[in-house]
């Protein structure tokens, strides 16, 4: 799939399923963007066998949370070997599913979004968590939640587990509130795994392909104001002015509160005086 017909299927996918997006397809087709031979069907078919082992695994015991665990580990971590990429985690492979199925390493965004795909398949009661700086899942029964880490090789979290995570993450500068624990959208998962490749190729000063990523950002959470800042400021780098221009005056406009808003408005009347200069010569 080259990138024209990937960023296509993947707006298509967007506007077709917007309660019950099918995050693998979605991912997948984030990576085609990278790997335009990808054939994402073989990796879906490996998920629904992943999915299938789960179920036989897990028997009789649906209802139990810590079984649920139990047997999904046991496939993901146990058999299939999945693993947290820690000696090199900004490598934007971790964040290609399709990277992270054949190398067997990932980060907490995408093994969580493997999980949950699985989970799915499965038909099991797992949802995404979003804590600050570290993504994790939960089974969720009437009777209970138990937090898991697919990073960490599934382990199992308490609430205590959860904010001793986020307080070392953010050095004792953050703490957990209630909302963290509550689950997010199939979207935000997504929004999730673009925003680490967008941080990644921004810091690579690799626009093109950070410029590609946050198109589908603005699909996906169109009114998020950031994100039109941020492609209007890759825009800029790749001396797109009129296109850059667009995007920080919408900024402007939507986010009259904004702490950088000062420096985005001297950058926009810059641009505008260029782009009014050239078109006199």
């Amino acid at each position: 799939m080259n990138p024209a017909g990937s960023r296509q299927e993947f707006a298509r996918l967007i506007r077709l399923s917007p309660t019950r997006l099918d995050l693998a397809r979605a991912a997948l087709l984030v990576a085609a963007e990278e790997y335009p031979l990808l054939d994402p069907r073989p990796y879906l078919d490996r998920l629904d066998k992943w999915a299938f082992r789960v179920v036989e695994t897990l028997g009789g015991s649906r209802g139990d949370p810590l079984a649920t665990v139990a047997a999904l580990n046991h496939v993901l971590f146990d058999e299939e070997r999945l693993r947290g990429n820690a000696k090199d985690y900004y490598d934007p492979r971790n964040s290609f599913v399709n990277e992270v199925m054949d190398r067997r390493l990932g980060i907490p965004i995408s093994l969580s979004l493997l999980y949950l795909e699985v989970a799915r398949r499965a038909d099991l009661p797992v949802v995404g968590i979003g804590l600050p700086g570290h993504f994790i899942v939960a089974v969720r029964t009437p009777a209970r939640s138990v937090f898991v880490d697919p990073f960490h090789e599934g382990a199992v979290l308490t609430e205590k587990d959860c904010e001793a995570r986020v307080s070392k993450i953010f050095g004792g500068r953050m703490s957990l509130l209630p909302e963290h624990l509550e689950p997010v959208s199939p979207q935000s998962v997504l929004v999730r795994l673009l925003n680490n490749l967008k941080n990644i190729y921004v810091e690579s000063r690799s626009h093109a392909k950070a410029h590609a990523v946050i198109d589908k950002l603005v699909l996906l959470a169109p009114t998020d104001w950031a994100i039109l800042r941020d492609r209007g400021l890759v825009r800029f780098n790749m001396k797109q002015f009129r296109g850059a221009l667009v995007d920080l005056e919408s900024y402007l406009t939507n986010a009259k509160d904004a702490p950088d808003r000062s420096a985005i408005l001297k950058l926009a009347k810059s641009i505008a005086r260029s782009i009014e200069k050239k078109g006199d010569q």
